[in-house]
């Protein structure tokens, strides 16, 4: 009989094969030169099977830029894909979109004004702001991006927990980004009531991660924990990160995380993060889309997208700044999921984070996000106009004469006649009507 070989590991086959190379003669000048030449081929025939834009790609392209500029026509031509929204070099339509960034409202580092600010240097046009359980940071965020004409979509980052239906398996914790229309949530104040339970939920949850620590030998202050935070701001995982690396306990924030607070880690603590179904089902009752963001994260995403689509989960999270994943790409078409992506970017002292706008996300995902969104945003603006007018008890023009008037507020909200709320006769019925009464909230 003859003995079959041990099968060798993967560290093996590493060192076997740094071994190899070790040894092997290293390249005289003439192979240098024929790798150099091959690799100049090769890459040259990359360039080559770039393919020139299709129609549709062009056509939602000319809709994106109108919807990111508020209808407002730009010198740029976007026939020819040469315009400000498109990296150098690119011939394939690519929209300078950032769907996923946090300010210092929660766990990021920037202002929401410096998180724009940074967002128009690195040539983004549409930013959706996604602190964690907040939506504090987007008035500013809006009012800063006025100076930069970057667009702002309104939204939040929702912590939840995911609990397998068939009773197998442990509860896993997940994220799911809500993106509203212009006018922002309706049904706000139902909201901002789950949303401000999680937040309180997030002091316990510090305090617990600091009792775990401190018996591993780190004794740290929540007092020090909530001035890392920020005035008003939930602490969350990075904020007791920050606090272990300000008292030497870690070099960096990476190794807090990967040493203790990953998820399940010795001192990681749960919050009171309600079901992600019922938090899939709220950004759908007020308004939203809801997307799960970074699914690759997930120990089995199979049967959690599978649970939230049938929930009323719009879209998953599938192109990172290293490009787009192939099998979350699968499971979307498979529970015919949007999809998208973006940086997820915090402002770490991290060389590693990919950076704000990095994401390549292709125009037709975008624009087939915004043809989600514009019914379900239109609907929420309707709503928004009948509990104003209600709560204000205004039965007419001729009642009311305060500050602004909501024609100002249409004008400056519902902008583009292609793809924002505006294409819808009900919507504008109401501009009609209530063009002269002014809201006072």
């Amino acid at each position: 009989t003859t003995t079959r070989p041990a099968a060798t590991t993967e560290e093996e086959e590493m060192v076997m094969a740094a071994s190899a190379a070790a040894n092997a003669a290293p390249p005289d000048a003439d192979d240098r030169e024929q790798q150099k030449k091959a690799r100049a081929r090769n890459k040259k025939k990359k360039k080559k099977r770039r393919r020139a834009p299709s129609e549709e790609e062009l056509a939602a392209l000319r809709s994106v830029l109108l919807w990111a500029r508020r209808g407002e026509a730009g010198d740029d031509d976007a026939a020819d894909c040469g315009g400000h929204l498109l990296p150098a070099g690119r011939r394939r339509p690519r929209v300078a979109v950032e769907l996923h960034a946090h300010s210092a409202r929660s766990d990021g580092s920037l202002s929401p004004a410096a998180l724009v600010e940074r967002a128009h240097r690195n040539g983004v046009k549409v930013l959706a702001l996604t602190d964690h359980d907040t939506m504090a940071g987007v008035a500013e965020a809006m009012e800063t991006a006025k100076e930069f004409s970057i667009r702002i979509i309104p939204a939040v980052e929702i912590s939840a927990v995911y609990s397998p239906s068939n009773g197998s398996g442990a509860n896993e914790p997940v994220h799911v980004l809500a993106y509203f229309g212009s006018w922002g949530p309706a049904k706000s104040q139902e909201l901002e009531k789950v949303l401000s339970s999680i937040r309180e939920g997030r002091y316990t949850r510090a305090k617990e991660m600091l009792s775990k620590l401190r018996s591993l030998g780190m004794a740290l202050n929540f007092e020090d924990v909530s001035n890392i935070a920020g005035n008003g701001v939930a602490p969350g995982r990075v904020h007791v990160a920050r606090a272990m690396v300000e008292a030497g306990y870690v070099d960096n924030l990476r190794q807090a995380f990967s040493r203790y607070l990953y998820d399940g880690g010795p001192a990681y603590a749960i919050g009171s993060e309600p079901a992600g179904e019922s938090v899939v089902q709220l950004i759908c009752r007020t308004g939203g889309i809801a997307v799960l963001a970074h699914p690759w994260a997930l120990k089995n995403p199979a049967p959690v997208i599978k649970d939230l689509k049938a929930a009323g989960l719009h879209a998953i999270e599938v192109y990172r700044s290293d490009g787009k994943l192939s099998g979350l790409s699968d499971l979307a078409d498979t529970y015919e999921l949007l999809k998208l992506g973006g940086s997820d970017y915090h402002g770490r002292d991290d060389k590693e984070e990919p950076d704000i706008g990095s994401v390549d996300l292709p125009v037709l995902a975008f624009f087939r996000f915004l043809e989600a969104a514009q019914p379900i945003w239109c609907n929420a603006i309707k709503e928004i106009f009948a509990n104003t007018t209600e709560r204000t008890g205004l039965n007419g023009p001729k009642e009311c004469h305060r500050t602004s008037s909501v024609d100002d507020l249409c004008n400056m909200c519902l902008s583009s006649p292609e793809l924002e709320e505006t294409d819808d006769s009900e919507v504008e019925v109401l501009r009609t009507e209530f063009a002269d009464i002014i809201l006072s909230n």
